[in-house]
């Protein structure tokens, strides 16, 4: 009778673990070289890339305002009860325009937006590869990357400084009419002093994250799409990888683009 094999030791799963990180690493890193030189090659595919704009832009706009506005509004009551303990009450529209320009904007949109964009990427590819959509594409001589990766890639490099811009004007202006409603704070003074704080080096250290962060979504959904195997139940595994690697992926970004945007715009 022959014996099952031994169940791999913890140290052997760790093992296999960074493997497998650096495998998938390694295949996102080749898929974006190509994509981005399949990109240059007519056609242009601008009829995709337009509808990927409106697939990821425009249904994005319900959940990046509703969540910029109550975090915008839950920020403001935190830092002003904060703040007040001090006495600084008036320096709160300064902190919330400078969390939000910097940070809260950009990395929070792109973690939120990129856990629905990323599953939707990696849902619909995910379902033409195993339905063998994708098979069909390379037999008809096309070029799958093209065709799937190129468009959705391109749009969301577009569409993340667009939705960053949005939740930065949309987060303040919740943060400004909480604290003139509940703690008397002007409107008038509330903007005044985050406008005379908030440079415009520190609205571009955030946006200038986005294009990242919306390569990472694009590039890590499409991925765990085109890797799918196994019918539904493969589509539904791929999709929650791509959340959960994309929301980690976007916070080891974030950490390393800020270091790089202090050595570029020091204080």
């Amino acid at each position: 009778m022959l014996m099952p094999p031994p169940a791999p030791g913890p140290w052997q799963r760790v093992v296999d673990g960074v493997r497998g990180l650096f495998d998938h690493m390694g295949q996102v890193s080749l898929m974006a070289v190509h994509a981005v030189r399949a990109g240059f090659r007519r056609p242009f595919e601008g009829r995709a890339i337009m509808h990927q704009l409106e697939s990821l832009g425009v249904a994005s706009l319900g959940i990046v305002v509703v969540t910029s506005v109550f975090i915008g509004m839950v920020m403001a009551v935190q830092f002003a009860y904060g703040l007040r303990k001090f006495g600084g009450m008036e320096y709160t529209g300064r902190v919330i325009a400078l969390s939000f320009a910097r940070e809260l904007a950009p990395s929070l949109t792109a973690v939120i937006v990129g856990g629905r964009i990323g599953s939707g990427m990696a849902a619909e590819v995910g379902a033409m590869a195993v339905t063998e959509q994708i098979d069909a594409i390379r037999a008809l001589g096309a070029d799958p990357i093209k065709k799937l990766v190129w468009p959705r890639l391109a749009a969301s490099v577009v569409v993340m400084p667009m939705l960053g811009a949005l939740a930065f004007v949309l987060g303040f202006a919740g943060a400004m009419v909480i604290t003139d409603y509940e703690f008397n704070i002007p409107a008038g003074f509330f903007l005044r002093s985050a406008l005379g704080s908030v440079r415009i080096q520190d609205f571009i250290s955030g946006m200038f994250k986005t294009p990242f962060f919306g390569a990472i979504i694009a590039l890590v959904g499409c991925h765990f799409g085109l890797i799918t195997r196994g019918g539904t139940a493969g589509v539904g595994n791929s999709t929650t990888r791509s959340v959960v690697v994309i929301s980690i992926a976007i916070l080891i970004a974030d950490f390393v683009l800020t270091k790089l945007t202090i050595i570029m715009w020091p204080n």
